[in-house]
């Protein structure tokens, strides 16, 4: 017997019908599998891209296994009735005809109306389109913010259906059915003045004059009391002719359509328009703050700033959507209206639009409200112009040109003399001569918070003053989230802010939550993204999911995969969509994504593509800090992860930016602790270890341990999950190392004996022993010396059958060092030798300002205090030039002390406090309690005895407290504190 093959519905709840019977799918996982290849119907979808729909907090680590599990059962169901899911790397596919799927039935149909126009198959082919609807789509399944992209569009184009037939119905004189549509797309959509004007239309053309009234009266009240704002112009234009009883008669308001049975032999009398219009629209009544824009805007503006019959003053206003462009002009033009008596032009560009509005028509719309008839307009553009600006020539007048798509389009509007332009764009106009551009910015935390309170009621605010601050903070200060949240809250009285705060909290939901009747900031920064050329829009969906810090243009050249992308940076910074946020110290320009605006391309970034261009990202940063930690004077017990993705910038650019290593770290050193985060939170356990442990050497140079200790801990993690014991051993190693400075000895020991067995399990000699040297230090540092030197015999002996002269130098050094805190100064001497020897063959001046630390209290043992001093000196000099901030604090207290005994007492003293500040500010109490045991001393010889008291006596309650955590003997720490040096 024969099986028809199975129809699936996603437009409304999921349903699967086969031989007029529905076909069951059992449990949620496998429905909402179906869904998301249904979704993406003759598409390859990736295997991560549907994990993460299947499991979007915690991806288990058999989610593949399981996927394919899920796949392999779907796939028996709908295999038995007829239908395949192939397996297409890098995932799967469903492959269906447009009849077996209502979305792609509907797209098709949709497709089809438009080519035929508004004949009588568009009509009914647009109705059997709108049938297909039973609802929210996939309204039975939990969801996904995946699906978010194709939902919204889905239901845009449902929309865009319904008012094309609303048209189609009013153009044939079926009002009565197109005011059935109108008011249950407006349940829908309560805020949006378009289709409130349609209606009134239709009801005012079937007769139902009163009902037309009615509705202006409902969408006004609503507007008032929800959104704090009167009616835009053209609805306003519509309830005055329905209240006179009139045809509409401007030129912003549709004429009549003639009834089906009319025909096009009785002309509609002509519009007659007043010759000095007044056609801004109404000031925002609850607008706030921006006084230092107003005062600017104004000023420029008013006639009395330009000479009589000069050039027009030409004023852009330019930024990102949402943030206050148009309600900035307004308010401005409103302002100054009174200087300008013979009119006010606005004309809406539509700079956002598919297609911008021709200048052709937007001359033709101006000269109409300038007095002329249709009969008069002339045909080119070019004639137009000219007419225009004859006119205003007679007139000065105030042209506000509102979302410009750029010069060209604005050019053939721009009047010739004595008159003032504002216009509006979202894109930087730097083309027009003469004209200053306004760059607007987010509100301040307070305009935001007043502007809130307009909306909401102040006292609601006062009390809940934290989830307030919270919201605004959500919104970024951007105006038009402030407003959509306010709007929100004004229509939920009852509600409390928290429950606001909660729901903006989630990121990956915030644009869905900042959504009131007609305005949305998705649809917003949409219109944005929809200009944009292919390259530009890649790279905004790259940069969606690079985090929040600032990052450097070059970030751009990895999400391409191309170099020099500045042409794609330029197009986003021109169009406000990326932030220039300014100039970093090395000269590299900084560029972010607004959060909102980074929430928009986050959505949008759901695939492969983007995956592969976050992964080339943190390549970049991986083979550019690994490039740069090769030039820095210290890298010794760095380890790095040889899997993990790398990607070159161009050898130009690498080698300048590197060539000051410490530099181009401390300008990075933030978006590269958010590189670590975003590689664990992709599941690229390799990129986040491998990018923590290249960034250890300059962690240790510039004492960064929080950063060091944060980065670690999210590796380790990220490694953990992904059983990636390599990179587990490397993070203890840091982590380890961390403790070792801080003086948390136990949890040292702890870390360094779990690192050295999985390294000696791995077989990594050179792991295990850096490890030891790591134990060899802690004991030292706990005064056992013995074990000590055991340690460091060890890993010397490894460190030469591996043949690797660093880890030599070191361990000689660190025999060296053992031997001098035991009082074998002859040990001491030889070992030290050889370190130093060692360190100048290898060019490693960190490691020999660490041996001639050690030479000069070796001398001063020895009691010859002019070689100590001119160790001690060599050592800090090193230090300093290095840039390592806790070597030289160690440098300047060995110093500051051999100053003491020499009776040097004003240079001593200011060696120790300045070491002394450094210690505090590191949190190394060892440090700190040796410095202030010989500020005590110093005091006390220079008879400062009440002084020289209080230092001893907190030197030796810091003592107190490191004995508690050594568990040593008192006697044991002085020396081992003084003889302290840096590990790594």
């Amino acid at each position: 017997m024969l099986v028809d093959k199975p129809t699936f519905s996603v437009l409304g709840t999921l349903d699967v019908q086969t031989s007029g019977r529905p076909l069951r799918i059992a449990g949620t996982k496998p429905r909402v599998l179906l869904a998301s290849l249904l979704l993406n119907a003759n598409h390859v979808v990736s295997a991560d891209h549907l994990a993460e729909v299947l499991w979007p907090r915690h991806r288990p680590r058999s989610a593949h296994a399981n996927l394919r599990t899920y796949v392999s059962s779907l796939r028996g169901v709908l295999e038995a009735a007829g239908t395949r899911i192939q397996a297409r790397p890098p995932g799967y596919m469903i492959e269906l005809p447009p009849e077996q799927l209502d979305v792609l039935l509907f797209e098709d149909l949709i497709a089809a109306a438009r080519v035929t126009g508004g004949t009588d198959e568009a009509f009914d082919r647009l109705r059997r389109a709108l049938a297909l609807w039973r609802g929210t789509p996939l309204a039975d399944l939990p969801g996904s913010p995946l699906w978010d992209g194709r939902l919204q569009a889905l239901a845009e184009s449902r929309l865009g259906v319904v008012e094309e037939l609303i048209a189609l119905r009013m153009a044939r004189g079926q009002y009565n059915d197109a005011v059935g549509e109108l008011r249950g797309l407006l349940k829908e959509h309560p805020f949006r003045e378009d289709l409130w004007q349609q209606l009134m239309l239709a009801l005012h053309w079937s007769g139902r004059q009163a009902e037309a009234l009615q509705a202006y009266t409902t969408i006004r009240q609503q507007l008032v009391s929800e959104l704090g704002i009167e009616p835009g112009a053209d609805l306003r234009r519509v309830h005055a002719a329905v209240l006179a009883g009139e045809p509409p008669t401007d030129s912003a308001v549709p004429e009549r359509p003639l009834p089906a049975a009319a025909t096009t032999s009785s002309p509609l009398p002509p519009t007659t328009i007043a010759s000095t219009p007044h056609q801004l629209p109404p000031d925002v009544p609850d607008f706030t703050g921006r006084a230092e824009a107003v005062a600017a805007l104004t000023r420029a503006l008013s006639p009395v700033e330009r000479p009589p019959g000069g050039p027009p003053s030409i004023v852009a206003v330019v930024g990102a959507p949402g943030v206050g462009k148009s309600a900035l002009a307004v308010h401005c033009a409103h302002a100054v209206r009174a200087a300008y008596p013979g009119g006010q032009l606005y004309l809406d560009l539509g700079g956002t639009e598919q297609v911008p509005a021709d200048p052709g028509e937007l001359l033709a719309e101006a000269l109409r409200a300038l007095g002329v008839e249709e009969s008069g307009l002339p045909g080119t553009v070019r004639e137009r112009s000219a007419l225009y600006r004859s006119m205003l020539a007679e007139r000065p007048m105030l042209v506000f040109l509102d979302d410009a798509a750029g010069g060209a389009q604005v050019r053939p509007l721009l009047p010739g003399n004595g008159c003032a332009v504002l216009l509006t764009s979202r894109r930087r106009i730097t083309e027009l001569p003469g004209a200053l551009q306004l760059e607007l910015d987010v509100l301040s935390p307070e305009e935001a918070e007043e502007f809130l309170a307009r909306i909401v009621d102040p006292q609601r605010l006062d009390r809940e003053k934290e989830a307030a601050a919270a919201i605004l903070r959500a919104c970024g200060y951007l105006p038009l989230a402030v407003r959509i949240a306010g709007a929100r809250l004004a229509g939920r009285p009852m509600w409390s802010l928290e429950v606001l705060r909660q729901r903006l909290e989630d990121e990956s939901n915030r644009l869905s939550e900042l959504r009131a009747g007609d305005l949305e900031l998705r649809v917003s920064f949409d219109r944005s993204y929809r200009l944009l050329p292919e390259d530009a829009a890649r790279a905004f969906r790259g940069l969606g999911l690079l985090g929040p810090q600032s990052l450097p243009g070059w970030v751009i050249d990895a999400v391409l995969d191309r170099h020099r992308a500045d042409d794609v940076t330029d197009v986003l910074v021109d169009v406000n969509l990326l932030q220039l946020v300014g100039t970093d110290p090395i000269g590299q320009p900084r560029y972010r994504l607004h959060d909102l605006v980074r929430c928009n391309a986050r959505e949008k970034a759901g695939g492969d593509a983007e995956r592969h261009a976050l992964i080339r990202v943190l390549g970049a940063w991986m083979a550019t800090t690994e490039s740069a930690t090769a030039r820095l004077p210290t890298t010794l017990f760095s380890l790095t992860s040889a899997k993990a993705t790398r990607w070159n910038l161009a050898e130009d650019t690498l080698g300048r930016l590197t060539a000051d290593p410490l530099s181009w770290f401390d300008a990075e050193h933030e978006a590269l602790v958010g590189a670590v985060r975003l590689a664990a939170d992709a599941g690229l356990a390799e990129s986040a270890w491998g990018l923590a442990a290249a960034l250890v050497p300059y962690f240790d140079l510039r004492c960064h341990f929080d950063e060091w200790q944060s980065t670690h801990r999210i590796a380790l993690e990220a490694a953990h999950l992904a059983e990636d014991r390599y990179g587990e051993a490397a993070m203890l190693r840091g982590l380890a190392q961390v403790c070792l400075y801080q003086d948390r000895y136990a949890e040292a020991t702890k870390m360094f004996r779990r690192c050295l067995a999985i390294f000696h399990e791995l077989g990594d000699t050179r792991g295990e022993a850096t490890s030891i040297c790591g134990l060899g230090a802690v004991s030292q540092f706990c005064g056992d010396h013995l074990n000590a030197l055991t340690y460091f015999r060890q890993a010397l002996t490894m460190f030469l059958a591996m043949g690797d002269q660093s880890g030599e130098a070191y361990a000689r050094q660190a025999i060296g060092r053992v031997c001098l805190a035991s009082g074998d100064l002859r040990q001491a001497s030889k070992w030290l030798n050889g370190a130093l020897r060692l360190a100048r063959e290898l060019g490693d001046s960190h490691r020999e300002g660490c041996v001639s630390m050690q030479f000069g209290r070796l001398h001063d043992l020895e009691a010859d205090p002019e070689r100590a001093m001119r160790f001690q000196g060599r050592a800090l000099d090193i230090f300093e030039g290095l840039g390592d901030l806790h070597c030289g604090a160690y440098a300047m207290q060995g110093l500051g002390g051999l100053q003491v005994v020499r009776g040097d007492q004003s240079h001593a003293s200011d060696q120790l406090e300045r070491s002394l500040l450094i210690f505090q500010r590191l949190g190394d109490r060892s440090g700190e309690a040796a410095t202030v045991q010989t500020l005590g001393e110093l005091h006390r010889s220079a008879g400062r005895t009440r002084l020289a008291q209080d230092y001893l006596h907190y030197a030796l309650t810091l003592r107190r407290e490191l004995r508690g955590s050594r568990g040593i003997a008192e006697e044991s720490e002085s020396q081992d504190d003084h003889d302290r040096v840096r590990l790594v």
